[in-house]
């Protein structure tokens, strides 16, 4: 997520000059057309919409997951579009990059285009950038559970820059959209876009609902104090395969070891396979739902799962994060860890997705503080039509209460973004107080934030865990950190606002109120 950030901010940079050149060049060698002025005096708008994406039909393994078509996707958008606004041109165009971003714009210097509606359809394609760079109004616009992680931290990064002429829209309602592409209207007058993110953020304000109600069900938890969670965390361990995904920086008090790819794919074939199957077998019973998923892959996971608990038990480590994705399409682990997770967490223990290293030791230390509630790392999703935060993955506990704690349904499923291995949804129960947090060491912070939970998506779209939550608080405050904490967050069922205020005292630390 870190380098993802640092291309981000790289490629700004480049593509300002770039589109600098471009752009000049272009007006100098006056290229066919009826130029901006002639096109203003028209009075006709005229809209490019872009779409950020691999290809229409995608390729590779990513949100929303590999062979989604988003053909119709793009169609019920222009049709909406179109019919809405019969007197405006809107031009199509996909972009997978900012070298096709910057063709796009070249091609628009003397065709008199009034601004951008930019869609992002698949998570980190570089494309918005260049069309921010252009001093034109932007119109950037999430499509969820496909363009969310770049949609949050791209957007998140402009506001940080006060970039006035880059609007936002993060709606699943095509009629937000349209409310919003009518502050075009606002700037073409003039042909100044200096305050159409100010319009856009009015009519988003204005279309996204008051909270609701907010009182949850009983749910008494009894917190360690600071000490005691502070003693049990510098108990603690993590074991971190693979070379680092998402963040390597834990938290220091934490002890960490790395290790290799190797090592995790020796325990997996060394586990009994008599044992896996028993633990297979027990899975599909407990199971709500198995599709997709056959009993040969079933018993690989419970191999990882046994491998993982050996190497727990060999280093005296209570938790183990592996960058699963890189290790499995390199070929270097045979089984997703997503159901070895699952048991792990259901156990008391932790098992975190990618590497993440900074999710993994605050799952830990909310473990600590809980008397073993487990976290649940998650990749939020915005919803301002529905005023909801969806927490998605591919694995989670069923036993948000800890291991004595209730279970609740859960699926297994195939990973969602390959339809390959097997990974979990689990349907967590709604009516509580959750909170969500991330420690930053570095910056001796946490970052937290509420939500009741409210229900569990099934959207076949994006990971297979999605838990649909009310904010507590501002929603529009929430589309402000991504650029500076990263996509991953850690969920825990209860109310931990003050159990996590004294940790941070005790810490020294500074706790971010994210809503």
């Amino acid at each position: 997520m870190k380098r993802r950030q640092e291309i981000s901010c790289l490629v700004d940079r480049a593509v300002n000059r770039r589109l600098f050149l471009l752009t000049t060049g272009a007006a100098a060698a006056g290229l066919a057309g009826p130029g901006p002025a002639a096109a203003a005096r028209s009075g006709k708008m005229r809209l490019r919409v872009v779409y950020a994406l691999h290809a229409v039909k995608q390729h590779t393994a990513d949100w929303p997951n590999r062979g989604f078509d988003f053909a119709p996707v793009m169609e019920r958008i222009n049709h909406a579009l179109a019919q809405a606004f019969p007197d405006y041109e809107f031009r199509p165009a996909t972009a997978s990059g900012p070298i096709q971003a910057e063709k796009i714009i070249l091609g628009d210097v003397a065709s008199g285009i009034d601004g951008y509606i930019v869609v992002q359809m698949n998570n980190w394609n570089l494309v918005v950038q260049p069309f921010a760079a252009t001093g034109k109004p932007v119109l950037f616009v999430h499509f969820l559970y496909g363009g969310t992680g770049g949609f949050l931290v791209f957007n998140s990064r402009f506001l940080r820059q006060n970039r006035s002429q880059v609007g936002f829209i993060s709606s699943s309602n095509l009629d937000d959209l349209i409310a919003a592409v009518k502050c075009f209207e606002r700037v073409k007058p003039t042909g100044a876009a200096a305050d159409f993110a100010a319009a856009v953020a009015l009519v988003r304000r204005e279309r996204t609902p008051g909270p609701g109600d907010l009182a949850c069900l009983a749910d008494p938890l009894s917190a360690l104090s600071p000490e005691e969670t502070l003693r049990k965390m510098r108990e603690s361990k993590i074991l971190a395969v693979g070379y680092p995904g998402v963040s390597l920086r834990g938290l220091p008090i934490i002890p960490m070891r790395m290790l290799s790819f190797g090592k995790l794919n020796a325990a997996w074939k060394a586990a009994d396979r008599d044992q896996a199957a028993a633990i297979a077998e027990g899975w599909r019973q407990s199971a709500a739902a198995v599709e997709g998923v056959s009993d040969e892959t079933l018993a690989s996971s419970a191999a990882m799962y046994l491998g993982m608990k050996k190497l727990l038990q060999e280093n005296g480590a209570n938790a183990i994060t592996i960058n699963c994705l890189v290790g499995f399409y390199g070929g270097f682990i045979h089984a997703y860890p997503c159901l070895g997770f699952h048991e792990l967490c259901n156990e008391g223990l932790v098992g975190a997705c990618e590497c993440d290293v900074r999710s993994t030791a605050t799952m830990l230390a909310i473990n600590a503080m809980t008397r073993g509630r487990p976290g649940y790392i998650s990749d939020p999703v915005l919803d301002t039509t529905t005023r909801r935060i969806i927490y998605a993955h591919c694995v989670a506990s069923n036993r948000p209460f800890g291991p004595q704690g209730p279970a609740n349904p859960f699926q297994i499923l195939t990973h969602s973004e390959d339809r390959q291995g097997a990974s979990v949804r689990s349907i967590l129960p709604s009516g509580y107080m959750t909170s969500t947090l991330e420690f930053a060491s570095g910056r001796k912070q946490i970052l937290f934030h509420q939500a009741k939970a409210l229900a569990n998506d099934p959207d076949d779209r994006a990971c297979r865990t999605k838990l649909v939550a009310e904010p507590v608080g501002d929603i529009e405050k929430l589309f402000t950190q991504w650029d500076q904490w990263g996509w991953h967050r850690v969920t825990v069922y209860g109310d931990l606002k003050e159990p996590v205020l004294a940790l941070a005292d005790a810490m020294g630390y500074e706790l971010v109120p994210e809503a």
